[in-house]
């Protein structure tokens, strides 16, 4: 699996896709969908779709990854997690499929979600991609509306190390004659955006253009970055009316107003407990990691306490030096094989000023921050999508 053991699981071509999706009578053109990539924030975006177009009352599916405590949060309709029964009749029926395509952890999650989502029936599926767009295994259906929330250098040994190689592969969804929203902005990708969208005739929306910020609906998704990501979510349903979905707009206000209720979303600026105040976030490269600080500015408390751990891979060096230093902090390794020794985080943590203290895992990280604090401080558990995951498996044993 790609989030287990990092590049040498991604698989640049559909095929295998295809193959499955052939296997199993082509479920992906049997519902309609919503297509959202991006390097920041598409998960936000399609919880919030997703809570509206329930809100609506449409049977609405919901594919998202990765997961943080159970396999099953990936495959949604209306909230509800897909079945422990359905995951396991799924791979027995498609036995003999895996073993003559050999597909991948993602390309058997995505066909299964397809796959799901075409025998029940929804009207409409909110389609997260894994990474990148162009040749990701998501990138099978035809949706309604493709959304690219950002673009930001992530996963750099797998889509390109500039903003424009990596623009051009989450460009990779603009299909023919399908309208795509673009939630930010940026000199270096609007052209990469604006080519691709006059080469598939396909009519391009930028939300900074048509929401402004005093028009954005509120959400109970915390955390002040989460306006960019509503105002990504409104161009997109003005995007989806304007072909005719006719979605009502006070209902529309409703279900961005209670995504949490309506989509289950966790690990968004969550906050775990009151006294000390424990916030966990997903947030993990740079421009993530500089939304997080700029909101725990904001915190009123006497001391900053900071649970954080990496992958291998990232850019640990530049993270660590947005990091604030008047923190104390708990460097640990998320339970996967990719988790960064927490030992090599520190010593990198040194290097950019910070003191800590070093643990084995996130919880033992993270009880040793709340017998530390005092009722009036704050702790942030994060750096990684993995480390909340931990944390939340921990708290919920």
């Amino acid at each position: 699996m790609y989030q287990r053991v990092g590049a040498a699981a991604y698989k640049k071509d559909l095929t295998n896709t295809f193959k499955l999706c052939e296997a199993l009578d082509n479920p992906q053109h049997k519902f309609k969908s919503v297509h959202i990539a991006g390097t920041n924030g598409k998960g936000s975006v399609s919880h919030m779709l997703a809570s509206v177009f329930q809100q609506n009352g449409f049977k609405t599916g919901l594919y998202t990854s990765p997961h943080l405590v159970d396999f099953r949060e990936r495959i949604r309709i209306n909230g509800a997690c897909v079945s422990e029964e359905i995951v396991i009749d799924f791979v027995t029926k498609i036995s003999k499929a895996l073993e003559d395509i050999k597909p991948s952890f993602f390309e058997i999650t995505v066909a299964m979600a397809l796959y799901y989502f075409a025998e029940q029936q929804v009207d409409i599926a909110v389609i997260e991609t894994g990474l990148g767009g162009r040749l990701d295994s998501t990138n099978v259906v035809t949706p309604e509306v493709s959304i690219i929330t950002n673009i930001g250098l992530d996963h750099t040994d797998m889509l390109g190390d500039t903003l424009p190689l990596i623009a051009t592969e989450k460009a990779g969804i603009i299909k023919n004659d399908i309208p795509v929203v673009i939630g930010e902005r940026h000199p270096e990708t609007n052209n990469v955006f604006v080519d691709k969208a006059n080469e598939t005739n396909s009519v391009i929306t930028f939300a900074e253009d048509m929401v402004k910020p005093n028009k954005i609906w509120q959400t109970d998704l915390l955390g002040y970055y989460q306006v960019q990501n509503v105002r990504t979510a409104m161009a997109g349903l003005v995007a989806l009316n304007n072909i005719g979905w006719g979605l009502d707009i006070q209902k529309c206000r409703k279900g961005i107003r209670n995504v949490v209720k309506n989509t289950g979303i966790q690990g968004r600026w969550q906050i775990i407990q009151d006294t000390p105040k424990v916030i966990c976030d997903t947030g993990h490269n740079t421009e993530g990691i500089e939304e997080i600080v700029m909101q725990l500015e904001q915190e009123d408390c006497d001391q900053l306490h900071i649970v954080f751990g990496q992958v291998q891979g990232k850019d640990t060096a530049n993270v660590l030096q947005l990091l604030p230093q008047n923190a104390q902090y708990y460097f640990c390794k998320p339970n996967i094989v990719r988790g960064l020794d927490s030992t090599i985080l520190a010593k990198s943590a040194t290097d950019a000023g910070l003191t800590s203290d070093v643990f084995d895992s996130v919880m033992t990280a993270y009880t040793a921050a709340l017998v530390a604090a005092s009722p009036d401080d704050v702790i942030f558990v994060g750096g990684s999508t993995f480390v909340v995951a931990d944390l939340l498996e921990g708290l919920k044993d």
